[in-house]
């Protein structure tokens, strides 16, 4: 490429999360179409990641609340930044960092994309203003269609310049084939875990994932005699009392020979290829599914729960993936702890069958709607509607 195209994303931290993830995951598509990626960012586990890839992170410490230094020395910082690399473009990703951004981008006539990754909760006009920036972009990308429909309710000026582009999974990373039977037995073994069939529970431990809905439900299901056990994979990003009451509703329920508290996981597509049935009771909304996506790109069922755009993930193609049979991903009223205990306990009786057609057939799904190279090609042409004809990605 003659000239090739210098982006900076912008987020607090480069941790492990999945608005992180995404980040990293552009990054390496800007860099493959033979432009620059720049993240400005706190440092975090996939700082390295980045750098590997060919990525430079740049020193910014995103992660402040302080209104002064997100409007006043926050936003000068970045214009330095957009100055020094000779930035042609600006993706925010997060609230706080993308006021920063917005104002920096803004003075220096740069293009500005916002990624709205988040519901955010929205009580009073303050809270509201706040988050009124991730739909400032010139472009809005929403990353599913729940979160495009609830960005145009509250912000009706973005309603022409929204798009939606879906989280992509890494099909080459979250592939069954790929797994090793060494893999998933050194997890096993690390988790303490038996011959038993495995639910998969991979959220944050926070309230609103579910975390402490499911456990009473595993309890019942357990005085019914059932054979399971349940791997809890998250941080507890510093919540010791909500982490104190899993373990006193553990032991309340008789749950400690089958419920493992396991912390961070980072082999993932083996934590699915170990497991017979992924949980995602998520109690709020959430503006996609990524846990889901990657579940049944590895072939494996999963349950999630009715709210936000999980049930997009789920569903199957051209139909309502609760009137196909075996169809491995199901979407279940959220609260009803009925719903939940009986789609269990139909999983745990079937078992787990993760080569049949209806499971290759969620691969293919995934492929089609939720692929890593499809969002990042759909990026790029968001990118290529903002920059001059002679910076523009070759996109496929």
């Amino acid at each position: 490429m003659k000239n090739a195209p210098i982006i900076l994303q912008v987020i607090p931290w480069l941790d492990s999360g999945g608005v992180e993830r995404g980040t990293v995951d552009i990054a390496k598509t800007i860099i493959e179409a033979g432009g620059k990626a720049l993240v400005a960012s706190e440092p975090g586990r996939l700082s390295k990641q980045l750098q590997d890839l060919g990525g430079k992170q740049l020193d910014f410490a995103g992660r402040t609340k302080n209104p002064f230094k997100i409007l006043i020395s926050h936003a000068r910082q970045l214009e330095d930044m957009i100055r020094t690399h000779d930035v042609d473009l600006v993706h925010a990703r997060s609230r706080a960092p993308a006021w920063s951004a917005y104002l920096a981008a803004r003075r220096l006539g740069v293009p500005f994309v916002t990624t709205y990754h988040g519901a955010y909760s929205q009580k009073g006009r303050i809270k509201a203003f706040y988050n009124s920036v991730m739909a400032k972009g010139d472009v809005v990308i929403a990353n599913s269609a729940y979160t495009r429909d609830l960005v145009a309710m509250r912000n009706p000026p973005a309603k022409d310049h929204l798009r939606v582009i879906y989280r992509g999974v890494d099909l080459a990373l979250f592939d069954p084939e790929k797994v090793t039977d060494q893999q998933t037995e050194a997890l096993r073994e690390t988790w303490g875990l038996d011959e038993r069939p495995i639910l998969l529970l991979p959220s944050r431990l926070t309230r609103w994932k579910g975390q402490s809905f499911i456990l009473p439900i595993l309890g019942a299901l357990a005085k019914q005699g059932l054979a399971f056990q349940m791997a809890m994979i998250g941080d507890d990003q510093g919540r010791q009392t909500y982490v104190e009451e899993l373990d006193s509703l553990i032991k309340e329920h008789d749950l400690q020979d089958r419920v493992k508290r396991v912390g961070h996981c980072a082999d993932m597509p083996a934590a699915y290829a170990l497991s017979d049935l992924v949980l995602v009771p998520s109690q709020e909304a959430e503006t996609f599914g990524r846990s889901a996506a990657e579940s049944l790109a590895m072939q494996t069922p999963v349950l999630v729960g009715d709210l936000g755009a999980q049930p997009e993930v789920v569903a199957a193609p051209n139909s309502n993936a609760d009137a196909v049979p075996d169809w491995p991903g199901q979407s279940l009223a959220h609260k009803s702890e009925q719903a939940w205990q009986e789609a269990i306990a139909h999983h745990l009786s079937k078992g787990s069958n993760k080569t049949g057609k209806e499971a290759k057939a969620a691969r293919q799904h995934v492929q089609q709607s939720f692929s890593l190279q499809s969002m990042g090609q759909q990026t790029l042409c968001v990118y290529n509607s903002l920059l001059p004809q002679d910076r523009q990605f070759p996109v496929s």
